[in-house]
């Protein structure tokens, strides 16, 4: 069972994706979400940008639409988040795929503005990012390597330290 840590943090992802507010996730809210994104970012990069998160979309609906309608509840998702430790090659491949949505600039490293527009594209709205970014860059060098980011993932994904760094991939929990 999903520990009260993962509850609040699938919960917070949750939201923030629902782009309708209507308690389910569904391809359309991925669309919205894309879109927010693309516009943040105004780089061109949308095509693989939406490829990456469609993507993203068709792994979360295999893996929770346990009843198959099309579209994943809160408790479908928390459900996955029980298995996710014993399913860390997905979650490793998920990182990858969402590391290269955030670095625009295709430099193997994210920056503190490119993780910055990552949260307001998930949140819809200004967000302070500074601490959060701090957290996650492990080195202090001004950036979130590829390796520094899918460790971040699993332990937000399949951990249950409220202190591990990766507490932090989609800001303050």
């Amino acid at each position: 069972m999903a520990s009260d840590l993962q509850k609040r943090k699938g919960a917070i992802v949750f939201q923030a994706m629902d782009a309708n507010d209507d308690g389910y996730l569904e391809r359309s809210d991925f669309e919205a979400l894309t879109e927010r994104w693309a516009a943040i970012r105004g780089d061109g990069g949308e095509a693989r940008l939406r490829e990456l998160m469609m993507g993203w979309w068709e792994t979360l609906l295999a893996a929770s639409d346990h009843d198959r309608d099309e579209r994943v509840a809160l408790d479908e998702l928390l459900s996955v988040l029980d298995n996710l430790g014993t399913m860390l090659d997905l979650v490793v491949a998920t990182a990858e795929s969402m590391f290269e949505a955030v670095d625009e600039d295709g430099d193997g490293e994210i920056s503190a503005e490119e993780y910055g527009r990552m949260i307001r594209a998930w949140t819809g709205r200004e967000t302070a990012t500074d601490g959060a970014f701090a957290h996650l860059d492990l080195n202090g060098d001004g950036h979130i390597s590829k390796g520094e980011f899918a460790r971040h993932w699993v332990e937000f994904w399949a951990g249950d330290d409220e202190d591990a760094p990766g507490t932090y991939v989609f800001g303050e929990v």
